[in-house]
């Protein structure tokens, strides 16, 4: 773990190097300050030599200005590592996000994910900003404070040697107890965050079904558990600063006790007694401050444990040695398929020895009832998931000898979840080609049917599309997504139920410029209605992750007990649902 955190130290290593130096330049200036006040109090003070006052008293001040400086220059440098190192690793989670497959990004939660890259990334960041200045701090206080005090009289020093001792064992027990709890505490934060996040993203249908109430006790409910073991754990750390006090006072007490029988047998001046009571205080404080770092550490470990799941996990889809770059056509073929959501770890397969052909340019449509692997299907065509056995060629060759963004390139895909980003009109649709014109634009939004209602906007091309697509309607958007992919003039376009919102004059509208506009493209459509098929090449109908046909409409009628029975549903006024049992007809049976 700690390897893999430390590979994104990167070009703060300089900074990181020098804060600890920094830090021990500090201590040194410190340290001596005590040294010299007992030399101005001995020799200046009590002897009554103003030239020995000035002379211990200015370097009293030089020795603090540098300590001034030593500290700043320390605090500067470990918050530019740490804020640096902090940024790195967002960087290397983002990016290493970004070339995971959707198998990958199946075993992290989206609220997981948000948590790993902010919470876990901050208490690593203090953490680190600590262990460079802090951790070098710290204990060199304790040791040059220790051995200053040995070197000013042995006999008391030993008093300090048994309270460290007994504060070690009392710290050590605390900690101990801390560390668990806090490996519980991040795990609630994930909770805590996927509530906000699905609230707050489906806040329209909490308002619609006036579920408002129901969420804030489902918050509530996961604040409390953040709030109950944060709780339970400062408690544990509270107790920090009681046996502290005890030690420190205790300390004092028996160094008044016996420093002042040594004072009075002339074994020990008063300088040298206040110095040692400077020591004991600055002793006791780094110890506080020891204690502290390793609570943060403990915090830390389990956040980098997280972050580390992050940057360690392997994409399960990987480019050829030599990848392929150019896809021939658009025909697709499925050789003997099967595929299942490793995930998921049921190991039941979602699709089941799928073996289809189609020709390049062909309109394809797929119809069957929710869960039969129609998304499954076409998501094996751009390569989202790899399949189990058999194998899916486009244009000819095995998707896995593509490179996988050419081939993302070429199979454009409208998947269910239509997802717009804030920004225009125009900055939504050059997601699908860059550096497309706005004639460009135009032209697909007229075959998307998207310019209808694009013009009637006051600001047109140019309206600005609030994140997630919220300002605009269900249609509207899914006719946006249509145009961004038809922008890609790709080989294979896919409609995974992506006109379920448009109106059916304007999905024909839509199929009709598919025909006209990009005849050679090969054109997957999958729908609910029988209507938004009917006039495809071929139709596909899946039942329970197998093909039960591949015909044309007219055949199917003829031949298909389950298409015939949604066609007849749907078009004599049923609600042609695939997942309710269709009217009983002869020789039909519902699915």
């Amino acid at each position: 773990m700690l390897k893999t955190l430390m590979r994104q130290v990167k070009q703060y290593k300089t900074v990181s190097i020098i804060t600890p130096i920094f830090a021990a330049l500090e201590v040194l200036m410190e340290t001596l300050i005590p040294f010299v006040t007992a030399w101005l109090i001995d020799r200046g003070i009590q002897a009554g030599n103003m030239n020995e006052i000035w002379k211990y008293g200015l370097l009293m001040l030089a020795l603090s200005f540098l300590s001034l400086l030593f500290g700043f220059l320390a605090a500067k440098t470990a918050a530019t590592a740490s804020a640096g190192f902090a940024c790195n690793l967002r960087d290397a989670m983002y990016q290493n996000i970004q070339r995971f497959s959707f198998s990958n990004i199946d075993k992290f939660s989206t609220a997981g994910l948000v948590t790993r890259m902010t919470t876990d990334v901050t208490n690593v960041q203090n953490a680190f900003q600590m262990i460079l200045r802090i951790v070098v701090r710290a204990p060199l206080t304790l040791i040059c404070s220790m051995v200053m005090c040995f070197v000013i009289n042995r006999q008391l020093s030993t008093v300090f040697v048994v309270v460290l001792a007994f504060l070690a064992v009392a710290l050590f027990a605390i900690i101990r107890k801390v560390s668990r709890l806090f490996d519980n505490v991040f795990k609630k934060y994930d909770a805590l965050n996927a509530s906000v996040q699905e609230n707050v993203s489906a806040i329209r249908v909490v308002k619609a079904f006036v579920r408002e109430k129901y969420e804030n006790e489902k918050f509530a409910n996961a604040a409390a558990n953040v709030y109950r073991l944060f709780v339970k754990a400062e408690g544990f750390i509270a107790m920090n600063s009681p046996i502290m006090m005890l030690a420190v006072y205790g300390s004092i007490i028996a160094l008044s006790w016996f420093g002042a029988k040594f004072i009075v047998a002339n074994t020990l001046t008063t300088g040298e007694l206040t110095s040692l009571f400077s020591y004991v205080m600055s002793m006791f404080m780094s110890l506080m401050m020891v204690s502290m770092i390793f609570v943060m550490l403990s915090m830390s470990v389990a956040a980098g444990r997280r972050i580390c799941e992050v940057l360690d996990e392997e994409p399960d889809l990987t480019n050829p040695e030599q990848p392929v770059t150019e896809v021939k056509d658009g025909s697709i073929d499925f050789n003997h398929v099967t595929f299942s959501y490793r995930a998921t770890g049921t190991g039941e397969a979602t699709l089941k020895d799928i073996d289809l052909h189609i020709k390049s340019g062909e309109t394809i449509g797929v119809i069957g009832g929710t869960g039969c692997g129609k998304s499954s299907l076409v998501s094996l065509i751009s390569r989202l998931y790899d399949v189990d056995s058999g194998s899916v060629e486009v244009g000819g060759l095995d998707v896995r000898k593509y490179d996988m963004e050419a081939l993302r390139n070429q199979v454009a895909v409208v998947l269910q979840k239509n997802v717009l980003f804030s920004g225009t009109i125009l900055d939504n649709l050059r997601w699908g080609k860059e550096d497309a014109t706005e004639e460009e634009c135009r032209e697909v939004c007229r075959q998307a049917c998207a310019d209808e209602f694009i013009e009637r906007l006051p600001e047109g091309y140019n309206t600005w599309i609030e994140q997630g697509g919220t300002n605009v309607s269900g249609g509207q958007k899914q006719r946006l997504c249509i145009a961004r992919a038809l922008l890609k003039k790709p080989r294979v376009l896919v409609l995974d139920d992506s006109t379920s919102a448009v109106d059916t004059a304007t999905d024909a509208k839509i199929r009709r410029a598919f025909a006209q506009k990009i005849p050679g493209t090969t054109k997957i459509i999958i729908a609910q209605r029988v209507n938004s098929v009917e006039h495809a090449d071929r139709i596909i109908v899946m039942e329970n992750g197998r093909i039960n046909a591949f015909d044309t409409h007219e055949n199917l009628l003829k031949t298909n007990d389950i298409y015939r029975e949604i066609y007849e549903t749907q078009t004599g006024g049923g609600s042609g649902d695939f997942d309710q049992p269709a009217p009983d007809t002869e020789g039909g049976e519902g699915v």
